[in-house]
C-alpha cells in the first residue's frame, strides 16, 4: 500500500475578501504549513494542488499541481492529484483542504479502516460528512473524469457516492472546521492560544 497526499488550496477565498488562503497567517505561520505539517506524517509523498503562480509555494518545496479546469471546484484538483499519484505507485490518495488546520493526526490511518472493501472513504462527524477529507483510490481519476463531463453538478460528496465511499466516523466535529471568514480565522487563533 503506498498512500500520497495532496492538500488542496485553489479556491478563491471570496469570504476572506480574496485572499490567497494558503499563505494567511495562523499562530505566525502560513495556513498551508499548519496542514504540510499535520498531513506529510501520515503520508509517502505530499502535493500541493494550486493554481496562479507557483513560485509563492515554493518555500515548501512540495509539487504544485495546477487544476485543467479551475471551474470544477475541488474536483479539478482531485483530478490534478490523481493525474500525480497514479504514475508514482501510489494505491491511494487522501485530499485534506489548506483552510482546516485542526484535522485528526490519525485522520489517514482511520480513513484506510472505514475504506477496507470500498477503497474509498469520507471524513465524517457530528453527523455530517467533509468530503474534502477523502481517501481515493489512485485508479479513480478515469471515473473522475467521465464523471466531470457528465455535466453532473461538480460535487465531491456527488463524486465520492458514485464509488460508494465509506464513512469514517470521528468524535470532534470542531477538527474539521474550515476557516472561510476573518472570523473564523480569528476564532482559529484565539483557539492556539488558550491551548498553547
Amino acid at each position: 500500500m503506498r498512500i500520497l497526499g495532496v492538500i488542496l488550496a485553489g479556491g478563491q477565498g471570496r469570504r476572506m475578501g480574496g485572499a490567497d488562503k494558503a499563505l494567511l497567517p495562523l499562530a505566525g505561520r502560513p495556513l498551508i504549513a499548519h496542514a504540510v505539517e499535520r498531513l506529510e506524517p501520515q503520508v509517502d509523498r505530499l502535493a500541493i494542488s494550486a493554481n496562479g503562480d507557483p513560485a509563492r509555494l515554493a518555500r515548501f518545496g512540495l509539487p504544485i499541481l495546477p487544476d485543467a479546469d479551475a471551474s470544477q471546484g475541488p474536483l479539478s484538483g482531485l483530478l490534478a492529484a490523481l493525474d500525480w499519484a497514479a504514475p508514482l505507485g501510489a494505491t491511494h490518495l487522501v485530499s485534506v483542504p489548506v483552510d482546516a488546520p485542526f484535522f485528526p493526526p490519525d485522520l489517514v490511518p482511520r480513513l484506510l479502516l472505514a475504506a477496507e472493501g470500498t477503497g474509498a472513504a469520507l471524513a465524517r462527524s457530528g453527523g455530517n460528512d467533509h468530503p474534502t477529507f477523502g481517501l481515493w483510490p489512485a485508479k479513480a481519476a478515469p471515473a473522475l473524469r467521465a464523471f466531470l463531463a457528465s455535466g453532473e453538478k461538480a460535487r465531491v460528496r456527488s463524486f465520492a457516492d458514485s464509488l460508494h465511499a465509506a464513512r469514517a466516523d470521528f468524535p470532534d466535529d470542531g477538527a474539521f472546521a474550515n476557516l472561510n471568514t476573518p472570523e473564523d480565522l480569528a476564532m482559529a487563533e484565539a483557539r492556539i492560544r488558550g491551548a498553547a
